[in-house]
């Protein structure tokens, strides 16, 4: 599973316990999770509410530190080199974080600058990402006046804007109505193209409709990994896979698909 050398994001069996647990009475709510992720790789991590999802996410983020398990970024160590690490990706938690009273290209250029990007950078970095994430007609708006897909939008845009190797999306799709989600789709499969792209969600259409590669998270312990180029035949199982494994016992051993690696 693991490709050395290669990967531009790389996890290795990160596990996470609740706060205050103890450790050795409690079980993780994220168990031994490893994941190996080149360039042109979307992922989708696939799981019911509250099977470790979003907690995987912040990990792999830096915003949580695992309480076993590593994570590299563009070669970096998340524990070793921090800033490196996190300078090669973008995040996107499942709220936007927006200032409602700002409007969006002074927003953008405001997380442009806390990228410290130089100033003479910084006008490209902005209408780039206005232009690829299709922001132009509401540039001018303010963020409180947005609607969720467009908020989302924003959202990616100002994780994106530093141009990192890296994306992490935290249920980019929820809330949002049909057309928003066809709009966020297709920008993620965009992204995809020259950068490792990894969002959560729990509704199989967004999987079979823009990932290259799936992972299904259940109890906080990796259960299937596929890659759907290889395996052109798993985006149609998707479903019956999935309902078979949160039928399961959460206690199951975990069904890790090795010609998926």
């Amino acid at each position: 599973m693991t490709r050395h050398g290669s990967s531009l994001l790389e996890a290795r069996e990160l596990t996470r316990y609740l706060p205050g647990a103890r450790r050795d009475a409690a079980s993780p709510i994220v168990d031994a999770l490893s994941l190996s992720l080149q360039s042109g790789d979307v992922l989708g991590l696939l799981g019911l509410n509250g099977a470790g999802k979003s907690t995987t996410l912040r990990m792999l983020a830096g915003c949580l530190t695992p309480h076993a398990g590593s994570v590299h970024v563009a070669g970096h160590s998340m524990s070793d080199e921090p800033a490196a690490a996190r300078a090669a990706l973008g995040y996107l938690a499942d709220r936007p974080p927006l200032y409602d009273d700002m409007r969006v290209e002074p927003y953008l250029r405001f997380t442009a600058a806390l990228r410290n990007m130089p100033r003479r950078d910084i006008n490209h970095a902005v209408q780039a990402v206005i232009e690829e994430c299709q922001l132009a007609d509401i540039a001018r708006r303010r963020n409180g006046r947005l609607s969720k897909g467009q908020r989302q939008r924003v959202g990616i845009a100002q994780a994106i804007i530093h141009r990192p190797s890296v994306v992490l999306l935290d249920e980019p799709g929820s809330g949002l109505d049909p057309q928003q989600q066809d709009e966020l789709r297709q920008l993620i499969r965009r992204l995809g193209h020259d950068r490792t792209v990894v969002f959560s969600t729990h509704v199989l259409s967004e999987v079979q409709a823009c990932c290259t590669r799936i992972a299904v998270i259940h109890g906080g312990r990796l259960m299937a990994e596929h890659d759907l180029l290889a395996e052109p035949s798993a985006r149609d199982e998707l479903a019956d896979l999935f309902h078979q494994i949160v039928s399961e016992s959460a206690s199951s051993a975990p069904a890790i698909d090795k010609n998926a690696a």
